[in-house]
């Protein structure tokens, strides 16, 4: 069992952190507002702190969960960072989807400080984090890595090191290509059968079975055919992500048509009001 901290505590930061506590580790929780760390340590118990750096203080491991690069970077470079307070051995994990960018940047400034970093963006939602069992993808050194795995597995079904420094966000990137144009496929699938007067549940519940299967299809499915969208990843934080995924593309020269097309129609989806809903909200757009 470790002493670590945790910094964000959003949708995915405050059960991933419950975890954490509920498996033994000593728990210190930063949240910008403050209330809600309190509120988290009223109902798990641990502590809270005012800063990132008091926070950060005395903790072997320090894990992060934030908006963007720049939140990221508030929370660990700025006058009240963690890396301000972090010790000489000690280890960083982020599990904010952000850019591989600012990824090599923290690895760089945590290599300099003394302690090690490692980039670990999740996938698997809210109910994911909700459930302890959500897919990390990791980069940076092996053997900070080895030292980090115990604890992220606290609520992980799987973690991975992916390779050096900014090798998860990459990973992370991929996993946001393959849903974009699942989804979508889905989405046109749905509004076609819907067209051609079929009974969408039992197609859904036929070729589920076979080589169109999918968790998109299996979990949004039938809630798609619903209308119903309100699942925790927003369109809004879908759009952050293929920015990063756009935008790291434009660097390393990859050809990505239909995911820039997908980015495009989530931008319709959020001209129709729907910023807050699920992903899978793609399909509103077809039947509008």
């Amino acid at each position: 069992m470790a002493k670590v901290a945790f910094l964000g505590l959003g949708v995915m930061g405050y059960p991933m952190a419950r975890h954490l506590q509920a498996k033994g580790h000593e728990v210190t929780v930063y949240n910008r507002t403050h209330a809600k760390a309190e509120r988290w340590v009223s109902e798990n118990g641990g502590r809270t702190a005012r800063t990132p750096r008091e926070a950060a203080q005395g903790q072997e491991i320090v894990f992060a969960c934030v908006g963007n690069d720049d939140d990221l970077r508030q929370v660990t470079l700025g006058p009240d960072g963690a890396f301000h307070g972090m010790g000489a051995g000690s280890i960083f994990v982020d599990h904010t989807t952000a850019s591989a960018e600012v990824a090599r940047e923290l690895y760089a400034a945590a290599r300099e400080k003394g302690f090690g970093c490692i980039d670990a963006p999740v996938s698997g939602g809210q109910a994911g984090a909700e459930n302890g069992v959500l897919t990390v993808m990791c980069g940076g050194d092996a053997d900070v890595y080895a030292k980090a795995e115990p604890a992220i597995m606290s609520f992980a079904r799987a973690s991975r090191l992916m390779g050096p420094a900014g090798a998860g966000q990459l990973t992370k990137m991929i996993n946001q290509i393959c849903i974009a144009g699942i989804v979508q496929g889905l989405s046109e699938g749905i509004h076609f059968g819907k067209k051609a007067g079929l009974d969408i549940e039992a197609v859904l519940d036929v070729i589920s079975k076979g080589a169109a299967g999918s968790w998109q299809m299996e979990n949004r499915g039938k809630t798609m055919n619903q209308g119903k969208f309100d699942f925790g990843f927003a369109v809004d934080w879908m759009r952050k992500d293929l920015s990063i995924v756009l935008g790291e593309a434009r660097k390393n020269g990859a050809s990505l048509p239909v995911t820039a097309l997908v980015d495009q129609f989530y931008a319709d989806v959020q001209k129709m009001g729907g910023n807050r809903w699920d992903t899978s909200s793609l399909i509103a757009r077809l039947e509008k």
